[in-house]
């Protein structure tokens, strides 16, 4: 149930097929939206897609469902309440995987902001100091297929989202051996349907530990020096990321380079060039917020903000205008953020247009953000485009200027 642009249902899809399964692949998307997706998969004899809708009966009549995490308030969709009511097992990606490994070779993170970040760090200082690691979960793709390739000896590392962890404690009851909490905020809402139901989610990660595992949250005092990253917030995600590589058996001198070699990753404050940084995966105000802060002088910043409307506050992400030399607002949110900001940020509707504006109006010094504070599928299909496009703009722009 849903193929997804992420890539966990179609790893999962070519797993199932590899054991020689007859699957239903269905996914309200349309063939056009899931051309990528879709000609990675391939024919099968023993695929059948059912796409641009779900059909009830595909849910009774199989023994097994597997859902995309992304399907929000499962306990109130129809189609898997009609499995549930059949007596039909419903699972996810992430249980067949966690199902499959030992959990003493598990890292397991997760966190409002940070998690990827911070499974990345932990990666690259395992993989330092000569330990096989594997780097899985909500970071995109399935490690279901790559099962064969992990060790005994082998580290896992999970980023594991709010509605992963709502899937591993309602079937499954597992937390990981070592547990990481990068942070808690509002988020999500439009999944969970409230603040408390998605912290309680996020809280599970711990649920399941035994003494004999490790639980690791994020010190708001602690510091790392000589980071090649911007921001204080990933000083704290260094912290995090080195004890729990620690707690694997990574050597302590090749764990600190590493982390402190770490250069970032795409669209979580990516320098395009000088001057120009994109946080595109920024989908939260306070991962705004810390973008903001990352910087000597936040009067200098042109900050572009505003999407996808996930039904949280965003009084922290309009708050932000008063901070900076200018906001431009784009997509679904625009509007709200103009109101709570006391018309301080300029409504500039797509994001073609609030680069155009903001190059305009930018002086000697100042420097561009797109951190946008809110989902991206209001206008596109993830961050990742929207990152890649303010790239292309920049780029562009920059390319224009020097003829």
């Amino acid at each position: 149930m849903g193929l997804g642009r992420f890539g966990g249902g179609l790893g999962v899809t070519k797993w199932f097929l590899e054991q020689g399964s007859d699957v239903i692949l269905t996914d309200l998307a349309t063939p056009e939206e899931l051309e990528i997706q879709l000609r990675e998969l391939g024919s099968h004899e023993k695929l059948t897609l059912v796409l641009g809708e779900h059909r009830e009966e595909d849910f009774v009549n199989t023994d097994l469902v597997i859902a995309n995490p992304a399907v929000s308030r499962p306990w109130d969709n129809p189609y898997l309440k009609r499995a549930w009511e059949n007596d039909v097992q419903v699972t996810t990606e992430i249980e067949l995987v966690v199902a499959r490994l030992p959990r003493e070779q598990i890292i397991g993170v997760t966190g409002t902001s940070g998690k990827s970040t911070t499974v990345s760090m932990i990666h690259a200082a395992i993989l330092a100091s000569g330990i096989c690691s594997h780097l899985a979960g909500n970071i995109g793709g399935s490690i279901l297929n790559n099962l064969d390739s992990v060790g005994k000896s082998d580290v896992v590392i999970l980023e594991l989202s709010s509605a992963m962890l709502w899937w591993l404690h309602k079937n499954d009851c597992w937390s990981p051996h070592v547990a990481v909490l990068t942070n808690i905020k509002e988020n999500h809402l439009d999944w969970h349907g409230s603040f408390d139901e998605y912290s309680r989610c996020k809280r599970f990660l711990f649920e399941h530990q035994t003494d004999q595992d490790v639980a690791l949250t994020q010190d708001p005092k602690a510091s790392f020096a000589n980071l090649s990253v911007l921001g204080k917030h990933n000083e704290l995600n260094a912290a995090v990321a080195f004890l729990a590589a620690i707690e694997m058996g990574a050597d302590t001198c090749s764990a600190r380079k590493a982390i402190q070699e770490f250069s970032g990753l795409p669209h979580r404050l990516q320098k395009v060039s000088n001057c120009f940084y994109n946080d595109s995966k920024s989908t939260t105000p306070l991962a705004t917020k810390l973008a903001v802060d990352s910087f000597d002088d936040p009067s200098k910043i042109h900050l572009i903000v505003g999407g996808y409307d996930k039904k949280v506050d965003l009084t922290l992400l309009a708050g932000q205008s008063s901070r900076v030399a200018k906001m431009y607002a784009i997509g679904e949110t625009a509007s709200a953020i103009v109101q709570l900001s006391g018309e301080q940020v300029q409504d500039c509707v797509t994001l073609e247009r609030a680069v155009e504006v903001a190059m305009q109006s930018m002086g000697d010094g100042d420097t561009l953000v797109l951190s946008p504070g809110c989902a991206s599928w209001d206008q596109f299909a993830n961050y990742e485009n929207r990152g890649e496009l303010f790239c292309s703009l920049i780029n562009n722009a920059l390319h224009q200027q020097v003829r």
